[in-house]
Protein backbone atom coordinates (compact mmCIF):
# COMPACT_ATOMS: atom_id res chain seq x y z
CA UNK A 1 0.00 0.00 0.00
CA UNK A 2 1.52 3.43 -1.25
CA UNK A 3 0.66 6.19 0.63
CA UNK A 4 2.37 10.29 0.18
CA UNK A 5 2.21 11.84 3.42
CA UNK A 6 4.39 14.43 4.61
CA UNK A 7 6.76 14.35 7.58
CA UNK A 8 5.79 16.65 9.74
CA UNK A 9 8.66 16.68 11.71
CA UNK A 10 8.37 13.52 12.25
CA UNK A 11 11.23 11.01 12.68
CA UNK A 12 9.96 7.41 11.14
CA UNK A 13 11.61 4.31 12.20
CA UNK A 14 11.87 1.50 9.24
CA UNK A 15 9.11 -0.86 9.38
CA UNK A 16 6.34 1.69 11.08
CA UNK A 17 3.31 2.09 9.25
CA UNK A 18 2.80 4.58 7.06
CA UNK A 19 -0.20 5.86 9.49
CA UNK A 20 1.58 5.51 12.39
CA UNK A 21 2.47 9.30 12.94
CA UNK A 22 0.26 10.53 9.94
CA UNK A 23 -2.72 9.00 10.86
CA UNK A 24 -5.21 10.65 13.47
CA UNK A 25 -3.50 12.84 15.56
CA UNK A 26 -4.33 14.41 19.32
CA UNK A 27 -3.24 17.89 20.12
CA UNK A 28 -3.35 18.43 24.03
CA UNK A 29 -5.26 21.54 25.51
CA UNK A 30 -2.09 22.71 27.19
CA UNK A 31 0.03 22.84 23.59
CA UNK A 32 -2.00 25.42 21.68
CA UNK A 33 -0.34 27.67 19.48
CA UNK A 34 -0.58 31.70 20.68
CA UNK A 35 1.43 32.35 17.44
CA UNK A 36 -1.19 32.74 14.96
CA UNK A 37 -3.32 35.76 13.61
CA UNK A 38 -4.45 38.13 16.71
CA UNK A 39 -7.44 40.56 16.71
CA UNK A 40 -6.76 43.27 20.30
CA UNK A 41 -9.20 42.12 22.24
CA UNK A 42 -9.30 38.64 22.47
CA UNK A 43 -6.43 35.32 22.63
CA UNK A 44 -6.52 33.19 19.51
CA UNK A 45 -4.23 29.62 19.93
CA UNK A 46 -4.09 27.20 16.82
CA UNK A 47 -4.73 23.53 17.53
CA UNK A 48 -5.13 22.14 14.14
CA UNK A 49 -3.28 23.59 10.79
CA UNK A 50 -1.21 23.07 7.73
CA UNK A 51 2.06 23.84 10.35
CA UNK A 52 1.10 21.59 13.02
CA UNK A 53 -0.58 18.73 11.58
CA UNK A 54 -0.68 18.94 7.47
CA UNK A 55 -4.28 20.50 7.11
CA UNK A 56 -4.97 21.23 3.90
CA UNK A 57 -8.42 22.79 3.98
CA UNK A 58 -9.24 23.61 7.70
CA UNK A 59 -7.95 25.69 10.69
CA UNK A 60 -9.22 24.89 14.34
CA UNK A 61 -8.64 26.48 17.91
CA UNK A 62 -9.47 28.13 20.53
CA UNK A 63 -10.25 31.85 21.02
CA UNK A 64 -10.85 33.31 24.76
CA UNK A 65 -12.35 37.12 25.54
CA UNK A 66 -11.84 38.55 28.86
CA UNK A 67 -14.79 39.76 30.92
CA UNK A 68 -16.75 42.89 29.72
CA UNK A 69 -14.23 42.99 26.83
CA UNK A 70 -14.56 43.08 23.56
CA UNK A 71 -12.63 42.49 20.10
CA UNK A 72 -11.58 45.15 16.92
CA UNK A 73 -13.58 44.83 13.83
CA UNK A 74 -12.19 42.20 11.73
CA UNK A 75 -13.00 39.63 8.82
CA UNK A 76 -11.18 36.61 7.69
CA UNK A 77 -10.91 37.56 4.26
CA UNK A 78 -12.58 34.17 1.71
CA UNK A 79 -12.73 31.92 4.77
CA UNK A 80 -15.88 30.79 6.36
CA UNK A 81 -15.91 30.62 10.35
CA UNK A 82 -17.63 28.58 12.61
CA UNK A 83 -17.99 29.68 16.35
CA UNK A 84 -18.67 27.22 18.93
CA UNK A 85 -19.33 28.88 22.80
CA UNK A 86 -18.18 26.84 25.16
CA UNK A 87 -18.55 28.71 28.47
CA UNK A 88 -20.48 32.06 28.60
CA UNK A 89 -21.93 34.58 26.72
CA UNK A 90 -20.88 36.01 22.96
CA UNK A 91 -22.14 39.00 21.50
CA UNK A 92 -21.61 39.33 18.04
CA UNK A 93 -22.15 42.34 15.90
CA UNK A 94 -21.51 42.41 12.21
CA UNK A 95 -21.95 44.62 9.01
CA UNK A 96 -20.36 47.70 7.56
CA UNK A 97 -20.89 49.70 10.64
CA UNK A 98 -21.60 46.76 12.73
CA UNK A 99 -25.04 47.92 12.63
CA UNK A 100 -26.41 44.30 13.55
CA UNK A 101 -26.04 42.23 16.75
CA UNK A 102 -27.30 38.78 18.08
CA UNK A 103 -25.48 36.75 21.13
CA UNK A 104 -24.64 33.00 21.71
CA UNK A 105 -24.21 30.98 25.40
CA UNK A 106 -22.75 27.64 25.70
CA UNK A 107 -23.77 24.81 23.27
CA UNK A 108 -24.40 27.51 19.99
CA UNK A 109 -22.87 27.82 16.77
CA UNK A 110 -22.03 30.73 14.88
CA UNK A 111 -21.37 31.24 11.21
CA UNK A 112 -19.49 33.86 10.26
CA UNK A 113 -19.24 33.93 6.35
CA UNK A 114 -16.14 35.29 4.14
CA UNK A 115 -15.78 38.93 4.02
CA UNK A 116 -18.09 39.79 6.85
CA UNK A 117 -16.77 42.64 8.95
CA UNK A 118 -17.86 41.63 12.53
CA UNK A 119 -16.95 42.24 16.16
CA UNK A 120 -17.00 39.57 19.53
CA UNK A 121 -17.90 40.84 22.73
CA UNK A 122 -18.04 39.17 26.14
CA UNK A 123 -21.30 39.87 27.00
CA UNK A 124 -20.34 39.38 30.36
CA UNK A 125 -18.65 41.44 33.09
CA UNK A 126 -17.82 38.52 35.31
CA UNK A 127 -16.94 35.56 32.95
CA UNK A 128 -14.51 34.86 30.50
CA UNK A 129 -16.10 33.42 27.15
CA UNK A 130 -14.45 30.69 25.92
CA UNK A 131 -15.26 29.12 22.30
CA UNK A 132 -13.57 26.63 19.82
CA UNK A 133 -12.96 28.52 16.01
CA UNK A 134 -13.03 26.57 13.01
CA UNK A 135 -12.07 27.79 9.62
CA UNK A 136 -12.44 26.60 5.90
CA UNK A 137 -8.29 26.58 5.55
CA UNK A 138 -5.23 26.33 7.18
CA UNK A 139 -4.17 29.40 6.92
CA UNK A 140 -4.83 31.73 9.37
CA UNK A 141 -6.36 34.85 7.87
CA UNK A 142 -7.57 38.00 10.12
CA UNK A 143 -8.34 41.60 8.90
CA UNK A 144 -8.42 43.97 11.24
CA UNK A 145 -10.33 46.82 10.12
CA UNK A 146 -11.21 50.61 11.80
CA UNK A 147 -14.63 51.20 11.45
CA UNK A 148 -16.80 53.67 13.86
CA UNK A 149 -19.59 51.14 14.81
CA UNK A 150 -22.91 52.64 15.10
CA UNK A 151 -24.32 53.39 18.49
CA UNK A 152 -27.64 50.83 18.54
CA UNK A 153 -26.88 48.14 16.53
CA UNK A 154 -30.32 46.14 15.32
CA UNK A 155 -30.81 43.01 17.15
CA UNK A 156 -31.18 40.11 14.79
CA UNK A 157 -32.35 36.13 15.20
CA UNK A 158 -30.87 33.67 13.83
CA UNK A 159 -33.34 33.24 10.28
CA UNK A 160 -32.65 29.49 8.08
CA UNK A 161 -35.16 27.54 6.34
CA UNK A 162 -36.20 25.06 9.25
CA UNK A 163 -36.87 28.55 11.63
CA UNK A 164 -38.32 30.83 9.53
CA UNK A 165 -39.27 32.75 12.39
CA UNK A 166 -35.99 33.15 14.28
CA UNK A 167 -34.39 31.89 17.68
CA UNK A 168 -31.57 32.39 19.73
Amino acid sequence: MSHDHADHGHSHKEGDPAWKHDGVRVIAANQLDANTAQTPGMNRAAAINFARVGAQKLWAGTVTIHADAKTGAHHHGHLESVIYVVRGRARMRWGEKLEFTAEAGPGDFIYVPPYVPHQEINASATETLECVLCRSDGEAVAVNLDIEPVEKPESVLWVDPTHPHGGV
